[in-house]
């Protein structure tokens, strides 16, 4: 099993979802959002996984202007601007293979084992 964690070094649930898999011994490899981000394939493989783009886009995030935006575009325009502004994806994002979660969710991992 190849886990990939997407989020943020200051992300509360990060650290959880990390701390979770490190005390189960499970290797997983983190990616920090602010560094790095996705790439267009993992971008894709998470939205087909959690069925649209609208289930990664954080309401909470600071700017409001591109949240707005979002909301009128249409869904491919929709994952389009969210790939290139992946600083208002909800973190952390646990992608393994295909199957991908938001959050923190260690009832869908222990499944994925």
């Amino acid at each position: 099993m190849s886990i990939q964690i997407f989020g943020t070094k200051k992300c509360f649930d990060t650290k959880k979802t990390e701390r979770w898999f490190k005390e189960r011994g499970i290797k997983y490899q983190f990616i920090d959002m602010k560094e790095k981000g996705m790439s267009r394939g993992e971008f894709n493989s998470v939205v087909q996984a959690v069925s649209g783009a609208d289930k990664l886009i954080s309401d909470k995030s600071k700017d409001k202007e591109l949240l707005t935006l979002i909301k009128y575009l249409t869904d491919e325009d929709k994952a389009e601007k969210l790939f290139e502004n992946q600083q208002i994806i909800k973190t952390p994002v646990v992608r393994s293979g295909k199957k991908a979660v938001i959050g923190f969710f260690p009832e869908v991992w222990k499944e994925w084992e």
